[in-house]
């Protein structure tokens, strides 16, 4: 089992405005033609989608729901309204698409794990704000005690700055690298390199779980 660190070890960001349609609309066409991308290179294998609704003027009423669904169903036009019907007085705040994805040990065999990385949605009125995050250690070149993995590293890393790459071009925007949080921080396409003291990175093992 992988190591999950609560927060992200990376994350990229994108604005998106000029909103074509309603924005649930949008947000799940969106989630749909960026899951493509991320089943393409084998990072999230769709299965669910959970939203974050409100209801205004009940008591600050809230929760959240999860449907399952694929990728293909994303983009079905009758699947707005069957997330509307869950709750139809509620404002919606935020979509999280979860799913399965593959990483590579130092000996080349893979190895499934369940939100490998997450895509986090939230349409507005006028725009949508997108957030991919990854929250394991296999993206860096030191694993969460601080160990250099040059092998692990490079059997992922390609496959997410590629991913990467290619929401960029579909989404016609450049990704922007999100907030560094204590377990690491996003620079260009990947991960940014730790300070290396001794030969070692920081060891944050006793802030994650497995």
């Amino acid at each position: 089992m992988l190591m999950r660190a609560p927060r992200e070890s990376g994350s990229w960001t994108w604005m998106l405005d000029d909103m074509p349609g309603p924005e649930l609309e949008f947000a799940l066409t969106t989630a749909a033609r960026m899951s493509v991308v991320l089943a393409k290179h084998e990072l999230l294998e769709l299965n669910s989608v959970e939203w974050h609704w409100s209801h205004i003027g009940r008591e600050g009423a809230a929760g959240h729901s999860r449907l399952a669904v694929h990728a293909s169903s994303l983009a079905d036009p009758a699947l707005p309204d069957r997330i509307r019907a869950v709750h139809p007085q509620a404002r919606i705040g935020s979509f999280t698409v979860l799913g399965t994805g593959t990483w590579f040990d130092a000996d080349g065999a893979r190895h499934k794990e369940y939100r490998l990385v997450e895509l986090l949605l939230v349409p507005d009125e006028t725009d949508l704000w997108v957030e991919l995050s990854v929250h394991h250690d296999v993206w860096g070149r030191c694993s969460f005690r601080g160990e250099p993995q040059p092998i692990i590293h490079a059997n992922n890393a390609p496959r997410l700055a590629a991913a990467l790459r290619e929401l960029e071009q579909v989404l016609g925007a450049a990704a922007e690298p999100g907030e560094p949080t204590y377990y690491g921080r996003a620079v260009g396409h990947g991960l940014g390199d730790p300070d290396i003291i001794d030969g070692l990175g920081p060891d944050v093992t006793h802030a994650t779980r497995g």
